[in-house]
């Protein structure tokens, strides 16, 4: 019996079921859903618990919600969002981007110190714990304020033994950095899950990566990325070659969001494309193409339940 944290409390990994390993249940500034949430819409609580129900009707059993501190992160909500939907939901702690702001002349481990803090006692003065570590790299690559934040995350792994995910840009492959990083930090390739690897169609890059022993979060699907037959090709590609138990499907889809910098082009796919699926896409569009393409639903199937337990148990 193997238990992680989830938002209600402890959490054996037999009781997963099919598990969506990078969502978001709300995408909005920090503070926004405690301070003003009027900015979130009218009756935002009831509209995301509802989405939450109808996806548990669909099959969806879990999901982890992505969001750390500075991206909207607000636990009490996703505990009242479990409780009434019935969706196990797990939190995260570390960083997303702009950390520049607040490293300064400060050292990895206090701030590794904060996320051992949450991992122990709670977050923002509950008791809810978190269930991965996330670190953040993007089209800069691995920035000197994302080294320290990878080197904090590897440090409170080793203290804690969490689990840990990485927000990375694979067009530039700033994986390759990501992962020498941890490994410099002493961090087990096969605890560590690099996200967003259907950004880019280089397969010889993500077989790298997963030489390298860690798992792939193949998310975006179709948030950010528009070309869904690529991405096809790419998914079936690497089944092909044998990694089908490393991969894990995915959306980075935000439920409610407040995100006013988001371009016009974008908000219009989302509306478009993503809205009338939000957690069910690949459920509902990349599992039948895939499915036409000849992989077989047992392998999909198993790679959003297997594979995030395995994950979790550390196999």
């Amino acid at each position: 019996m193997h238990k992680i944290n989830s938002v209600l409390g402890p959490l054996d990994t037999s009781k997963l079921g099919f598990m969506l390993m990078h969502e978001h249940l709300i995408g909005c500034a920090t503070g926004i859903s405690q301070n003003y949430p009027e900015l979130l819409g009218p009756n935002f609580k009831d509209r995301l618990i509802a989405d939450l129900k109808m996806f548990k009707k669909e099959g969806i059993d879990t999901v982890l919600d992505a969001s750390t501190f500075y991206i909207g992160r607000n636990v009490r909500i996703m505990a009242e969002a479990s409780k009434r939907s019935g969706i196990n939901i797990l939190a995260a702690t570390g960083w997303h981007y702009r950390a520049e702001n607040f490293t300064g002349s400060d050292s990895p481990d206090r701030f590794a110190d904060l996320f051992i803090r949450e991992v122990k006692t709670g977050i923002e003065g509950t008791s809810i714990k978190p269930a991965v570590l996330k670190a953040y790299a993007d089209k800069k690559g691995v920035t000197a304020e994302m080294e320290f934040m990878h080197r904090a995350i590897a440090r409170a792994h080793r203290s804690t033994g969490l689990p840990i995910i990485l927000h990375s840009y694979s067009p530039g492959e700033a994986g390759r950095q990501q992962l020498a990083i941890l490994k410099e930090e002493g961090v087990d390739m096969k605890r560590v899950k690099v996200d967003h690897c259907l950004d880019t169609t280089n397969v010889d890059y993500l077989t790298w990566l997963l030489d390298q022993g860690c798992y792939l979060g193949m998310e975006r699907c179709p948030v950010w990325n528009m070309n869904i037959e690529d991405m096809v090709h790419t998914l079936k590609t690497l089944i092909d070659r044998g990694w089908a138990h490393r991969l894990m499907p995915s959306h980075d889809y935000l439920l409610i969001r407040h995100i006013p910098e988001f371009p016009p082009d974008l908000l219009k796919h989302l509306q478009e494309n993503c809205d009338p699926y939000k957690y069910l896409y690949y459920k509902k569009v990349m599992f039948p193409k895939l499915i036409e393409a000849g992989v077989p639903e047992k392998t999909l199937i198993s790679m959003c339940t297997d594979n995030p337990r395995h994950f979790f148990e550390g196999n």
